[in-house]
């Protein structure tokens, strides 16, 4: 008995289909760095919304649903470490990747935020042909 239709085999070299990364939430308390950082985005087709501390940037993630986190560690109440930590727990929100953009530069600190959830860690400031070919990789 024959089969009706040719028989595919499946292409390796064929990506399966994903959604690249549009909306992105900058959590920073510092102005001028969300200003910088959301300057870089914009210019390059993104949508940003921001928040300036920790629990603003759960209560935004839940509402906005944005594809992508970029987040400090300094702020007032919880930190970046700590609000990472609590979106990687959460089975609703632990699909956003975070990528962690701080001042604090000791190879710890990377290790620490990495351990959190965090796909990626930058120090500050952020170099953006890195920071757009790393937001590329995760959309990819």
């Amino acid at each position: 008995m024959r089969r009706a239709g040719p028989t595919r085999l499946p292409d390796s070299n064929v990506a399966e289909p994903t959604v690249a990364i549009q909306k992105i939430l900058i959590v920073d308390d510092s102005p001028t760095e969300r200003y910088y950082l959301t300057d870089i985005l914009v210019r390059n087709g993104f949508t940003v919304t921001t928040a300036d501390n920790g629990e603003e940037a759960l209560a935004k993630i839940r509402a906005e649903r944005p594809e992508l986190i970029l987040m400090d560690v300094v702020m007032p109440g919880a930190n970046g470490f700590q609000v990472t930590r609590s979106i990687a727990r959460d089975p609703e929100l632990a699909s956003v990747p975070v990528i962690i953009c701080s001042s604090k530069n000791q190879e710890t600190d990377r290790i620490w935020g990495m351990r959190q959830g965090a796909k990626d860690y930058f120090v500050k400031p952020v170099d953006p042909a890195k920071l757009l070919a790393t937001i590329a990789t995760l959309g990819a």
